[in-house]
């Protein structure tokens, strides 16, 4: 088996497994296909895997000798890659079945499924801790059996431990340590039935963090649409159920925003086929049969319809705002999604910092975003100043609108001087991000972001918050009263009792180009990076077009490139030299063996598996460099993976190489 990452957003992953029977672009949907009665051709909806139940085939004798003799591709009549289950699902019902893990293992080999399943126990939510562990230990032990007679099977491993998230991760710790393919997480199905999403929420994050990342995890049982981006976010990649003929049985149709009953519809809810060429009236007046085909249908097309938006969100860089879109479907949904921000330094670990889309504000849980938490964290790595001026929010960036009519300020110091800008840090104050200095306000997400104008209570509160510990650290501050109004602050709180003072904010030659480089590198690649990077005579050219800084030059090397759409600073060949010789090893370094040294001197990019070590801080997307066991600089490119991606793969490209050479 091999999976390559293409496309990351939030700790979601859009990428390829490869299986014996062709590729699985993930994240995938597979629809259960019943053995011996399936009548639908899933294949026609932009199916690539399909799950089916061995179990059933063992246990009927028909099924059993079609399967041994023609194989489970010809008896379901697909033939694409096929995951198959153990029986755990019957467990589940029935408490027993007649047969061991070992027999099902041997039978899923030698009916040629795709990936097989060991027999799993699949524990319920809520049952007593003792019970929990028991039937993990058990789930762990049959894993470990699986792996004993299997002999080129891919293998499922399925993470149990119930409601107890430190069961959970003992188990996907004794798992992942083992030679699977992929990690169902187990016996989530009675949570989302009854809308426990909060608890899904905790079963997911302790199971994901505790498996590798180089494997597909499967959350079992999740078909309902309005649920995929939620979980994908969360770190899963395949999906399965029957769903979609479950809910067309009794007469449902499902849809992102939740389920249709079709005795209350007067108007079909979608553009599908279905709803394009039926009636409401016209479904109800069916044979039930006839009318069933056609809600899965429409369920099917729903369904996959969701997955592609998911992976097209993946790719633009705008998921968080889709999971929080689909979160106002229910309301326990949205409790979920708020209860994210206990995850939130996990979950920044694998976001990209700089995506192609703007970062809208679509309510308080906008807040908890790791876009917002990184921001806050990277304020450390600036230079710090003994006196500070905050401004109100304008049009971005901020710095072209700076407001020259304001008329009063706050300060925690009687009668400051803001014609003195020496050693006077000029910042900002907006929502989501808090406090923007001025020298890197067109750096992504800053300049790229928007939020509505009327702000929310708990906007107000996590400003003031964030704001307040932020003033504390400057010996003068002083605030404009528009800051004040705007936000609802109270002056004293804030610790800037004095008002009245009139003064007009400076606008001209507050910041050279040469101080707002050093601050962006220092925001970037961390504190004293912008001095060794454009230190000396340094020449910094502009966009005639924009105005916007460019090009940084010490003489004719190129030291970096500004890059415009994010403001985010892409070395040369000069710049990777400086940074390499400021930075102590192993900061912002990916090293690769020997065998990848000559390709990546040419300036090859770097699959995964030639890595040996790197900074554990580096995330997808950022610019790193390329050295070898010695330290010596060969290449540098920008990072598709993170650093925990970079230790756990063993395949796909882990670096693009802009260049090599040195």
């Amino acid at each position: 088996m091999s999976f390559e990452i293409k496309y990351k957003d939030a700790r979601g992953r859009s990428g390829i497994l490869k299986t014996p029977h062709g590729k699985v672009q993930t994240p995938a949907l597979m629809p259960v296909i019943h053995p011996g009665k399936q009548t639908l051709d899933v294949s026609r909806y932009g199916v690539d895997m399909v799950i089916t139940n061995a179990y059933l085939m063992y246990k009927y004798q028909d099924l059993r000798e079609i399967a041994l003799e023609k194989g489970v591709h010809e008896l379901i009549n697909f033939n694409g890659p096929i995951m198959t289950d153990s029986g755990s699902f019957q467990l589940s019902l029935y408490g027993d079945i007649d047969v061991s893990n070992r027999e099902i293992i041997e039978f899923q080999e030698q009916i040629g499924t795709d990936i097989g399943t060991s027999l799993d126990i699949p524990t319920p939510p809520f049952v007593t801790r003792q019970r929990a562990e028991r039937e993990m230990e058990i789930t762990i032990e049959r894993a470990r059996e699986a792996l004993e007679v299997r002999d080129n099977l891919m293998l499922n491993s399925v993470v149990q431990g119930s409601t107890y998230p430190s069961l959970r991760a003992k188990c996907a710790e004794a798992l992942g340590e083992m030679d699977f393919q992929v990690h169902p997480i187990g016996a989530v199905v009675p949570l989302m039935e009854s809308y426990q999403y909060s608890t899904l929420l905790d079963v997911v994050m302790a199971s994901v963090e505790h498996l590798p990342d180089s494997r597909p995890r499967h959350i079992m049982g999740a078909g309902h649409p309005m649920i995929f981006s939620f979980a994908v976010a969360l770190g899963c990649d395949l999906f399965d159920s029957a769903a979609y003929i479950l809910y067309a049985q009794d007469d449902r149709l499902l849809m992102p925003e939740g389920t249709y009953k079709l005795e209350n519809l007067v108007e079909m809810p979608c553009s599908c086929p279905i709803c394009n060429n039926y009636h409401p009236e016209d479904l109800r007046q069916m044979k039930k049969d006839e009318r069933t085909k056609l809600l899965a249908q429409h369920n099917l097309h729903i369904s996959f319809a969701e997955i592609r938006q998911i992976k097209q969100a993946m790719a633009d860089g705008n998921l968080w705002e889709m999971v929080e879109r689909r979160a106002r479907n229910h309301p326990y949904l949205l409790d979920a999604v708020r209860k994210i921000k206990k995850y939130t330094p996990q979950l920044e670990v694998y976001d990209p910092p700089y995506k192609k889309s703007a970062f809208f504000y679509s309510g308080p849980e906008s807040l908890n975003r790791p876009e917002v938490y990184r921001h806050l964290e990277r304020l450390e790595r600036l230079p710090h100043k003994e006196r500070l001026l905050i401004l109100p929010p304008t049009l971005k960036p901020y710095h072209k609108y700076i407001e020259t009519d304001l008329e009063i300020f706050f300060s925690n110091t009687f009668n400051p001087d803001l014609r003195k800008t020496d050693d006077l840090q000029i910042a900002f104050a907006d929502i989501p991000f808090v406090f923007i200095p001025l020298e890197i306000d067109d750096v992504y997400p800053l300049a790229q972001n928007e939020s509505p104008q009327t702000i929310d209570q708990d906007s107000r509160k996590f400003l003031n918050e964030h704001l307040k510990a932020i003033i504390d650290t400057y010996r003068e501050v002083i605030i404009s009263e528009k800051v004040l109004d705007v936000f609802d602050l109270r002056p004293r709180t804030l610790g800037v009792p004095h008002g009245n003072l009139n003064q007009t904010p400076p606008k001209d030659q507050i910041l050279s180009d040469q101080e707002k480089v050093e601050y962006m590198a220092d925001y970037q690649f961390g504190s004293g990076s912008g001095k060794a990077l454009f230190e000396g005579d340094t020449n910094i050219t502009k966009s005639r077009k924009t105005g916007k800084i460019r090009h940084i030059y010490d003489k004719d090397d190129l030291i970096a490139t500004l890059r415009a759409r994010d403001g985010v600073l892409v070395l040369g060949m000069e710049g990777a030299r400086r940074l390499h010789s400021h930075l102590p090893y192993p900061v912002n370094r990916v090293v690769v063996n020997e065998d990848a040294e000559p390709f990546a001197r040419e300036g090859k990019s770097i699959f995964a598996k030639f890595i040996i070590d790197c900074d554990m801080n580096i995330r997808a997307s950022e610019e790193v460099l390329v050295v070898n066991q010695d330290d010596e600089l060969l290449a540098f490119g920008k990072s598709i993976l993170n650093a925990e991606e970079f230790t756990s793969f063993n395949t796909g490209q882990a670096v693009k190489t802009r260049k090599g050479g040195f």
